[in-house]
């Protein structure tokens, strides 16, 4: 499968933290990540990710396009609910993108965790 790991800047550590608890899962599949995002993930595990550019300046479109095109099964998106974002449209744009494409995100740690305890269970995510 191909997964998508993103966080706003306040939730990277969080990320990181759902990284390295799940790695055994994550290492059987295809990741990306925005930027520093993904450059937060590989320092901090073993796990090999294909970096897009930040999220502010186009990642998260890039993420997008590949959603649109059929590339992506999965986006994990850890969102600050309580800091504006100044790319908030294009949040707002790529969280569309998954659901006119039928792609599972999760936005919160809580969602991201079930996905991957499905992913440990069934090594897939079916929809």
């Amino acid at each position: 499968m191909n997964i998508s790991l993103i966080a706003h800047d306040n939730m990277k550590d969080d990320i990181v933290e759902l990284s390295k608890r799940f790695e055994n899962v994550l290492k059987e599949h295809e990741l990306y990540a925005t930027g520093a995002t993904g450059e937060r993930v590989m320092e901090n595990t073993n796990l090999a990710v294909h970096r897009v550019l930040p999220g502010p300046m186009g990642g998260d479109q890039q993420i997008g396009a590949m959603i649109a095109e059929g590339n992506m099964d999965m986006v994990i998106f850890l969102r600050d609910p309580l800091t504006a974002q100044p790319h908030e449209p294009d949040v707002s744009a790529l969280i569309r993108l998954c659901d006119v494409h039928n792609v599972p995100i999760a936005t919160n740690q809580g969602t991201a965790e079930i996905f991957f305890k499905a992913l440990a269970t069934t090594g897939r995510f079916e929809i």
